[in-house]
């Protein structure tokens, strides 16, 4: 995204009275660094952390020890728990957002998992939004893309927020 439409999903932000926290493993603060230069984004994210390592993923957000082993630090299952845990210390984010996967070799990579997968999982309004893509080609693309997904799904979600909101509006004018 451009930073135009960095301004448009902040002003989303704005007009829904709404703020944002983020969790980025594998994005390195790449997320927040570009929204920073946003206008408004003071009044929107409340903040982020990298919690690039395991251990960081247990400490500051609280993702389990098993689901680490089980799953590895690059699954949905973990940024699940990031997410969780996110909003556990920053109840006030109205959306939490967290990502995480495999920007490079090594790590969690499978036949199933390869390098470019990437997760994603958005809280908002007491639901849990879950994604799962596929990227390809050097670290710095992959983590560029993880970083528009997610501004488009943000986006998306704000979207839907207004349009479901208008409807239930109308429903209760007319009914």
């Amino acid at each position: 995204m451009k930073t135009p439409d960095l301004n448009a999903l902040v002003q989303q932000f704005l007009e829904h009275k709404l703020t944002l926290a983020l969790a980025e493993s594998c994005t390195c603060g790449l997320v927040a660094s570009q929204l920073a230069p946003a206008t408004g984004v003071s009044e929107v994210l409340l903040g982020s952390v990298v919690t690039y390592h395991i251990e960081a993923k247990q400490k500051l957000l609280g993702v389990k020890k098993e689901t680490l082993a089980t799953y590895s630090a690059e699954s949905q299952q973990t940024t699940n728990e990031m997410a969780l845990g996110l909003h556990r210390h920053l109840p006030a984010a109205d959306v939490c957002v967290a990502v995480t996967g495999l920007c490079g070799p090594g790590g969690a990579e499978t036949p199933d998992k390869p390098v470019g997968t990437v997760f994603v999982t958005i809280l908002l309004g007491g639901h849990a939004y879950e994604y799962r893509q596929q990227f390809s080609g050097t670290s710095d693309k992959l983590r560029a893309q993880a970083a528009q997904f997610i501004y488009e799904k943000l986006a998306e979600l704000l979207d839907r927020r207004k349009t479901l909101a208008g409807s239930v509006q109308l429903r209760s004018v007319g009914g």
